[in-house]
Parts: C-alpha cells; structure tokens; sequence
C-alpha cells in the first residue's frame, strides 16, 4: 500500500483525505500512465469501501464497480461506474439508506458518478434488454460486502453473453457502425475523440468484449500498447483542461504533448493516430471473422436439413472440404479470404506479397491477417531494381480502386509497406494541419491512387499516373518545399520500383509539379502569354501534360469536397488546352490585341450613354449548359459547389470602382472568384469615352442569388458614398466565426516572380473574411495603381489573391515599387 492510500484510510475515509489523496496521486510526475490508474482505481476503491463499512450495510448486499472502473482505468475526471448489489432480503428503506450514504459523498466531491441499484435478477434482466449494461456487468468487479453475490452474478452475466452471442455480437457491431459513421475515424481527425471515434477506446473494449464471447478474437499484436497510448493521452488531456473530455481539441494539444513528454502536438496526433489505426485493423479483422462464424453455424442447419440429419463430408464423415479457388501463383480464395496456397513458399518468391495483395485488391476480397503476418516473417526482400513483374502487381494494385484500400492497410499493419518503400515510414500516420484535408499524409497517397484508377482512361501511361498518385505528397516528411522534396524521393523509388530512366523522369516531374496546374489556373491570368509558357516550360510534353491533368483532378478528390468543383475544373480544362496548344507549336494569341466580346461592347455603351452602372447576370446552370454542350464528353466529376454566376458590370471609368463593388458584393454574401477589369475605348464621336469592364466570377456563400437591380442600386450607393461599406463591413466581421483559442497567422504579400508583360503580378496571403477584397481594393486605390485582374481562391479558412497591377497609365512597376505596394497591402490587411 503506497503512503498516499495510508493517508486517505487514516482521515478515516473522509472525503476530505480521498480528495487531497486523489490530488497528490494526480500531480506525481513520477508516477503516470498504468502505474498512476491502477493506484487511482485502488485509492478510490479502498475510499469507497470505507463508506460501505461505515454505513453498516445489511447482509446480502455488495458494492461493484463495472465498466472502465472495473477495469480499473480511472483517468483523472472518468466517471465512477457503481452498482449497489443486493439479494432482495433486506429492507428497501436500508437498501435506499445505504445508497445515499454511499452516492452523496461522491457527489459532494464533485465527481461524476453513474450509478444504479439492483437484485443480481434485475442486473441480468437490464442488461438483456441495454446492450451497453451488458457490456459494463462483463467487467464488474467486487468493492466491498458480499463477493459472493458478485462472483454469481459475473458467472451468470458472462454465461449470458456467451450464450446470446449469436445475437448480442451483430448488435455490437451495428453500434459500433453507428458510432463510427457519427463520430468519424479517430486515425484522421485533427480533433479526434479519443473514446467514441472509430479506431478509439469504445472500440477496444468491443473487441475485448467479442474476445469473452468465445466466437472470435481479436489480432493481439501491439493491441494492448495501442490502448495504452490512448488511455495515457486521455489522462493527459483530464489533466490539462480540468474537464472530464474525451475531444483533442486543436488548442490543447501543445500542451498535452508537453504532458506527455512528446516533442510537439504533430508527435502526439502521429502516436495517437498509429494507436487508433491498430485497433481499426484488429476491429475489421475481427468483426470479419465474427460475421464469418454466424454464417457459417447459420448454414449448418439447412445443410443438415438437405442431407437428411446426416453428416457431410462423404465416407469418412468429416466436415465438408473448404473449397480453395486459386487466384495468383502461390495465392487461393478460401472462405471469403485471400490466402496463401499449400505449395506458396515465400521464402523463395520475393514477389508473393504484391502478386498476393494484388489478387485481393482485384477480388475484392480481404487478404487473410495470417497470410499478411506470414508474408512479413518470412518473404525475401525485393531486389532493386524490382524485376518487371513486381512493378506490373504493385501497379495492378493501385489501379484497383476502392478495394485497394483495405488491401494496402492490411500489408501496412505488418511493417510490409515501408519494407517495400522505405520512405513512406516519414509520411505514415502524418497529420495534416490544413482542415482542407481529410486525410493523414499516407492515407491520403492511397486515396490519391484510388481516384486516379477511375482516370486511368484519359492517360497514355496509366502505370505512370498511378505511381505518381501514389507519390506525389511522399516529400511531406521532410522539411522545406514538399514538392521538391518530394521530386528527389520520387525518382529515387521510381528508379527502385524498376521504371526506366525516361519513365522515372516523367514521374519525378509529375511530383514536383502536382499543384501547378491547379494553383496556376485558380492564381493567375490565363490571358497573360506568360502564365501559358510558364506552364508549357515546366511540362515539357503533351504525356506528361496529360498525366499531370489527371493526377490534379485525383488529388484534390482526394483531399476534401473544398479543394474540387466544377469552377475548379473548367478552370484547370482552359489551362490544360492552352498550354497543349503552345506544346503543340500553336501561337498565343495577343491579350492586347483581343477586342470586347459583343456584350461587354454592348454595356459599355449603355453604361457611357446613361453615366450610371450596367449590370448582366448570367448563372452557372447557363453557362454549364454551354460548357456542356462544347463537350461531348459531359461535365468533369466534380464536388457539388454554391449557386455561381458571371456577373458583367459596365461603368464609367472612375477612382474607387474595385473597392465599391467588392464591397456590395460582400454586403450581400457573394463569395468572388475571379474578376477581370478591362478598360474600353469606345469609338470617337457622340458616344465615345472610356468605360470599365467587370467581369466577375461570384457564388452565393449560402441562399439564392440577389436580384441584378439591388446590387446596381447598392453599387450606385456605393460609388457616391452614400452606402458607407466599411461600416457595414466591420459589423459583419465582428460576427464572424473564429475558434476559440486560435489566432490566425499574419498576412503575407509577395511579388510573384511571374515573367508577365502585361502587369505586376501581387500575391496575398491572409485568413479569408468578409471584405477581405474590398480592403484590398481600398488599399491599391490608395496605392494609385491599377488593377486589370484579380484571381481569388480560397481553400478553408486561407484566402490566396493574386492581382494583377500596373501604374495608371498601364506600364508595369519597377522592382521597387512593386515591394513598397506589397508592404503597404500587407500593413493594410494586418
């Protein structure tokens, strides 16, 4: 007995000594993880024990601790699962009497308590009927009184369940399901719950639970360290906040690190990912092979039935012969798995592993947790290069689809992954700060892969566009510019995986260049002949160009429903057929010399001849419908994205116009997408003049679309200053969600280095608001500069603004000048 439970039994169990017991206990540095629950569980036990005693208790009664509790894993703030066991011979009165004296206490103290009182009958009638009673009675465990009456009523509710298995077990797993499907997987949230998510705590003691069913078992290996780190994350997390919470929150994981002696909250999420990507794999595994048994007893009967109660199995009257249906050499399909055949001998045939994954993934059937820990004992390792037929399986198992990803987590659970590619050990388990993600850095490669098999069509090379989805983020787990990092890891496993020195070049290119076509089309000026040879530069050819289209569009599927839509994609398509148009030897046709398109002539008269602004609204159904009918091969796969439209403004040319109309459209929750600003010189005469173009590209944040004239009547308002934009615009911000506990970066303005002849090119960085345009407008008006273009794109919570500027008379700034206007817009925004 340790000095700190003395002490709490010689304040003769006063709450007063449990509480500054429990305290001391809870502050000892040296003493955490197991160690400090199982000394928790005991000082409270002997606590609990001493309120029993001392309320002098009526023969046949007994005090149990059931659940976490009785498993004695008492983090600092869990609840205390109590029971109040009697044999119904005693007075309710006393029954009730003994109760308070046990539960006020407890409650007094501030601890959350989860109580009950029942005859052993009344136990196992609840717990028949609440699944999760049940599961809390398989680890009751005697406090004080009659251990007897415990004993029988373990024995009785353990036989209950191993009775009703059958039954009880697919209950467990559509809870589970539904719990997974409502809290999400622990293994990529960036706030995950450490009980409730799948892959946390619940699902541990579930399969602990389908352990003393009988009926199945869980895969042992690293399980109980897996359960470990997340009970010891918890404890930390209690600690930290003061709370009984079960949620990481971004905010507190510095500081549970910290408690935990881990380097930084990435080290912390990555540990705590490993542990619940365990216990998701033995849950799959188990649950498989539980569903497996049910079916398997469910067919006896009738296969009784069709033989007349006589046995199977022919003259020797055994069970039936498993059929094994072969799929690969050296691989077979046994009882809904994928295994190894009798003759397979891994020890000579380097390749097994990925020509037995391979045939799983395209079954669709789960490779077997036994022939997976097989593979990983007892397989040579590849040599390097890998002959061609390794390549062609690791090829054929990424171009699988969906059903390649089980199939990948089953060869990760054994260590068979990194051993083929030894640099996805820096990116597994890697969490992704960016709320765009959905996935951890190597779960998000896979889905990469998984999207790009549906584009293999579109692709010459579809070997090649497969691996270099399966590469493209590989750079993440080293420091600097991912993609140049990951350029260098790429042709060095391209090399090893046995591609050609042509081909590797190819993939190493689509890595170092997997944003580009993206962050090019969504930033910058798609007229500027220089964004176009840019692109074309650093593509080279129309294969790679090809592969590099695909890939974009696997990526962002893959990362999350903000980073692809529609908009996206058109935008990316116009990229695309541009920069194979300069490959091809095409000339770029001269942004200058383009004349206005027949509306925007058209309201630039009417604006001239009226001095008021004019505005057109076309929506996205419209000009879908014509992008649809252009191509014959139907809209892209694209995430569902807000109503958008183009909206064309025509004005009088006037000091202010960027800043008033970014403003109104704030004012009435457009979100900008883009906006081209062209002055037209209208011909000589008595309607000549300079007006300005708009062309914008706007989606409603949420609503229907405002009427065309409410947006000219507020930008009229606007531009004679009657509508004061900033007010209204400073409330707006001042309602504008924010995380508790967060502060966005600073704002960051750069001139981009874009070789353009036509202007400027100004890069802003900055957490995305309402009105964040409208500032920056403010700003370059006061700048005295002009902006011809503005390209937005947001991706969460970070805006990205690329504009377009020239002096006023359409010269570009010299070097100087560009650096003091990006320090004048970056004050401005900060």
């Amino acid at each position: 007995m340790t000095s700190l439970e003395v002490s709490a039994q010689n304040e003769d169990s006063g709450p007063g000594g449990y509480a500054a017991a429990r305290l001391l206990l809870l502050h000892e540095k040296e003493r955490s993880g197991p160690p400090r629950r199982t000394a928790l569980a005991r000082l409270t036990d002997d606590w609990l024990a001493g309120l029993f005693a001392a309320a002098a208790p009526p023969r046949g009664t007994a005090l149990v601790a059931v659940g976490g509790y009785g498993r004695s894993e008492l983090s600092p703030r869990s609840d205390l699962d109590l029971v109040l066991l009697h044999d119904g011979t005693a007075d309710k009165a006393a029954i009730a009497a003994l109760a308070d004296r046990i539960w006020y206490p407890v409650w007094d103290l501030g601890l959350a308590l989860d109580h009950s009182v029942r005859t052993p009958a009344e136990a196992r009638a609840t717990a028949a009927e609440d699944l999760k009673v049940h599961l809390g009675l398989l680890d009751a465990r005697p406090l004080a009184g009659d251990a007897g009456l415990v004993a029988a009523l373990r024995t009785t509710v353990l036989a209950d369940w191993r009775n009703q298995a059958p039954k009880r077990l697919p209950e467990l797993d559509e809870l589970c399901r539904e719990r997974a499907e409502r809290m999400g997987e622990l293994q990529f949230l960036l706030e995950p719950d450490l009980k409730e998510a799948r892959g946390g705590l619940r699902d541990a003691q579930a399969l602990r639970a389908v352990a003393a069913s009988w009926l199945a078992d869980a895969p042992r290996e690293g399980l109980d360290r897996a359960r470990r780190r997340l009970l010891d994350t918890r404890d930390a997390l209690h600690l930290v906040t003061g709370r009984a919470t079960d949620r990481l929150a971004l905010q507190e994981q510095d500081a549970v690190a910290a408690e935990l002696g881990l380097l930084d909250a990435d080290t912390l999420l990555r540990e705590v990912y490993e542990a619940a990507r365990t216990i998701s794999y033995a849950t799959d595994v188990t649950w498989r092979e539980v569903n497996r048994v049910l079916k398997a007893r469910s067919a006896r009967p009738r296969l009784r039935s069709l033989l007349g109660g006589r046995s199977g199995g022919g003259r020797s009257g055994g069970k039936p012969p498993v059929e094994r249906t072969p799929l690969a050499e050296g691989v077979v399909e046994m009882d809904g798995e994928v295994v190894l055949a009798r003759t397979a001998k891994p020890e000579r045939d380097p390749v097994l592993p990925l020509r037995a994954a391979a045939a799983a993934a395209q079954s669709g059937l789960p490779l077997s947790p036994h022939a997976v820990r097989r593979l990983a004992a007892t397989a040579k390792p590849l040599p390097v290069p890998w002959p061609a037929e390794a390549r062609e399986e690791l090829v054929t198992l990424l171009g699988a689809g969906e059903a390649t990803v089980p199939v990948w987590e089953a060869l990760e659970a054994e260590g068979i992954v990194t051993r083929l590619l030894p640099d996805w050990e820096r990116v597994r388990c890697r969490p992704q700060r960016n709320p765009v993600h959905t996935w951890t850095v190597d779960r998000h490669l896979v889905e990469t892969a998984v999207r790009a098999a549906s584009l293999t069509r579109r692709v010459g090379r579809p070997d090649l566009l497969l691996v270099a989805a399966l590469l493209h983020d590989i750079g993440k787990g080293w420091p600097g510019d991912h993609s140049v990092a990951g350029e260098t890891i790429a042709r060095d496993l391209a090399a090893r995986v046995g591609f050609d020195r042509t081909d590797t070049a190819v993939v190493a290119t689509a890595v170092r260049h997997h944003l580009l076509l993206v962050e090019t089309a969504t930033r910058r000026d798609l007229d500027d002949p220089a964004t176009v040879q840019a692109v074309a530069t650093a593509v080279g050819t129309l294969g790679t160009l090809e592969l590099l289209h695909a890939l974009t569009e696997a990526d962002a599927l893959a990362t999350g429903p903000a980073a692809w839509s529609s908009w996206r994609a058109s935008l990316v398509a116009d990229l695309v057929k541009r920069v194979a148009g300069v490959l091809a030897g095409e000339p770029l046709p001269d942004p200058e010399a383009a004349a206005p398109s027949a509306e925007q002539e058209r309201l630039a008269m009417e604006a001239l001849r009226t001095g008021e602004p004019v505005l057109a609204l076309h929506t996205q159904a419209e000009r879908q419908e014509k992008a649809d009918e252009a191509d014959e091969a139907g809209p892209a796969d694209t995430a569902p994205e807000p109503v958008g439209v183009e909206l064309v403004i025509a004005l009088p040319d006037q000091p202010g116009v960027l800043p008033a109309v970014a403003g109104v459209l704030a004012l009435h929750r457009l979100t900008v997408r883009a906006a081209d600003l062209r002055a037209v010189d209208l011909p000589t005469g008595p309607g000549s003049g300079s007006v300005l173009v708009l062309d914008w590209r706007v989606a409603a944040e949420y609503g229907s679309l405002p009427e065309a004239a409410r947006l000219r009547a507020d930008l009229v308002r606007a531009l004679d200053g009657s509508l004061d934009i900033p007010a209204r615009l400073a409330e707006r911000e001042a309602a504008y969600p924010r995380r508790r506990g967060l502060t966005a970066p600073p704002p960051r303005v750069t001139v981009a280095a874009a070789d353009s002849r036509l202007a400027t090119v100004i890069e802003v960085r900055a957490q995305d608001a309402p009105g964040l345009l409208h500032r920056i407008g403010r700003a370059l008006e006061g700048a005295a500069v002009r902006v011809r273009s503005a390209h937005v794109s947001t991706l969460g919570a970070n805006a990205v603004d690329t504009l377009y500027v020239t002096r006023p008379d359409g010269s570009l700034l010299p070097p100087e000048e560009a650096v003091d206007l990006a320090r004048t817009l970056e004050t401005a925004l900060r």
